[in-house]
């Protein structure tokens, strides 16, 4: 056993060093202008590498402008995880696709990978020649009402700055703003000055059409001076000087939604559109009563979350429908906002065969290459099969007489006879029984109407579904009618029950309330329950009739 040990210990070091031998490779953004620096990132957790990447491939199209390490311990479910990072500052030597080559580092090598280097708008650059200034453009001059138009905000300063430096919030009227990711900080030569780049972006979503004014930002910063050489024994370093500087204002034409776009549509104006669907389980085998979760994703690029409407609810006579709540959420890329909505509902099939499900449509317009288009998923059939556990045996009612077998049909007449004997008898017991003195009537056997109404309050007071569930089935076995019966006469019941059910069925049981179920159950309507024959005091009539 020990010599298997020790022969078995070096592969499993080796499988481990092998699944943790990886350079990961990737940048803080793939497009850039000329004269600007990027940061490569390079990570890797395996602790037997040791030294550092080879930057000897990146000369020929990059100048290394800085390196950094940073190491990182993470403990996560009580297991320790060491990160090693690299980071380094690049500046592209050449205009257009850049690629950043595989870095070796020990026996791993990153994944290359390429960068959009575009060559920078050289205008205003009298302007450029202040130590801090601040630039404000726009990804288009127009675009359509509701639709993403992109705000970037880049201030430069080639002097070093405090760290009070603020800009004015953005504040724009009739329109939604949404801050695209973190602040950016890099580095860009200009005129062979370096200079310090803080960049923000932001999507702009006018509500109205017209034109829309961006009005001029300001920032303000505090400027670090060196201490002159006759002040060198001054105590402390030398308030710096106070600098405002302000971006132009800009102007955005806001076009109307087009006329020939569906007036019943709601209208959605972006740059690509996607829809999807996932089933859990898949429908292939399902049976009558079978719950399947269906998924529909609508994944839009160039607008929010909060943006898109809601999809077309599956109403299809034979499934039962319990939605969930839509799940929004949003995504920062290179081109703006990716704003996904993904809507969840239960379908449960209430007959069996062919159930047809029709096609999912959803009309947008494509602002990229501006006309109406169309983005639907095809309709599908569900075959649902009977569920043999649901079946119940019922009488054929269809045996023609000449199928009876004789001796079924003598069976049939003895047990008749038997049947008006025994009737006879018991109508002659009870006919004694009337002359009889009134005697205790026995203690009932099982829990009384009183107390399955009373499980019934506590149940749906405590918001438990399947609880409130089997409380109100024990009730309604003690009833003069079901409570279909019930439900179909008295509609807060029908509403009610419609509530429990969805709670069963789908994944919001745990916000059901079953106040309005109790308070259904307490006003049925006198005349319909069913009376406690004991009473409240638990005592037969006193006069028998």
């Amino acid at each position: 056993m020990t010599r298997f040990t020790v022969l078995l210990l070096p592969l499993l070091i080796c499988t481990a060093t092998a699944h943790a031998a990886e350079l990961t490779a990737s940048v803080d953004r793939s497009r850039l202008n000329s004269g600007e620096t990027v940061e490569l990132t390079l990570e890797t957790s395996d602790v037997t590498q040791f030294g550092k990447p080879d930057l000897t491939p990146l000369e020929p199209l990059f100048e290394v402008r800085g390196t950094r390490q940073v190491n990182q311990l993470n403990t996560l479910s009580g297991d320790n995880r060491a990160t090693t990072r690299w980071i380094i500052t690049l500046l592209p030597k050449e205009n257009g696709s850049v690629l950043i080559p595989p870095l070796q580092l020990g026996d791993v090598q990153s994944q290359p990978i390429t960068v959009q280097v575009v060559e920078s708008d050289n205008r205003e650059d009298n302007n450029k020649l202040d130590p801090v200034f601040i630039e404000a453009s726009l990804d288009q001059s127009s675009v359509y009402v509701q639709a993403q138009a992109i705000l970037t905000l880049r201030i430069y300063h080639s002097v070093s700055l405090y760290d009070d430096s603020s800009l004015t919030p953005l504040q724009i009227a009739d329109a939604r703003i949404e801050q695209l990711g973190d602040t950016r900080t890099y580095e860009k030569d200009i005129n062979g000055v370096r200079h310090g780049v803080i960049e923000m972006r932001y999507a702009i979503y006018p509500q109205h059409s017209g034109l829309l004014t961006i009005a001029p930002q300001t920032f303000s910063a505090t400027l670090v001076e060196t201490q002159p050489a006759q002040d060198s024994t001054a105590q402390g370093p030398k308030p710096g000087k106070l600098m405002r500087v302000n971006s132009a204002q800009i102007p955005l034409t806001v076009k109307p939604k087009p006329l020939t776009y569906p007036i019943d549509a709601p209208w959605l104006p972006a740059r690509s559109l996607s829809l999807s669907e996932s089933w859990n389980p898949e429908p292939e085998h399902t049976q009558v009563g079978d719950s399947l979760t269906r998924s529909l994703t609508l994944k839009v690029e160039g607008l929010a979350s909060s943006q898109l409407p809601a999809m077309p609810a599956t109403e299809v006579n034979g499934l039962r429908r319990y939605p969930d709540q839509p799940v929004l959420s949003n995504q920062s890329s290179d081109r703006g906002l990716i704003g996904s909505r993904e809507e969840r509902e239960a379908l449960v099939p209430s007959r069996s065969g062919s159930i047809d499900l029709p096609t999912v449509d959803v009309v947008w317009w494509n602002t990229f290459e501006d006309h109406l288009e169309h983005t639907s998923l095809p309709a599908r059939t569900l075959q649902v099969a009977n569920n043999p556990s649901l079946q119940v045996d019922t009488p054929t009612g269809s045996l023609q007489p000449s199928a009876v077998d004789n001796d079924a049909l003598w069976w049939w007449k003895l047990s008749t006879l038997i049947l008006a004997c025994t009737t006879l008898l018991g109508f002659g017991l009870w006919w004694r029984a009337r002359w009889q003195p009134a005697v205790h009537r026995a203690a009932q056997t099982g829990p009384s109407p009183r107390t399955l109404m009373d499980d019934i309050k506590r149940a749906s007071q405590a918001n438990d579904p399947h609880a409130t569930r089997q409380a109100l089935d024990a009730w309604a076995r003690q009833q003069p009618e079901t409570l279909a019966d019930m439900a179909a006469r008295f509609v807060p019941l029908s509403d009610a029950l419609d509530g429990l059910n969805g709670a069963l069925y789908s994944e919001t049981g745990q916000h059901w309330q079953g106040e309005d179920l109790w308070r259904a159950i307490r006003t049925i309507p006198a005349a319909e329950r069913v009376q406690d024959p004991v009473g409240d005091s638990g005592l037969p009539p006193l006069y028998p009739k």
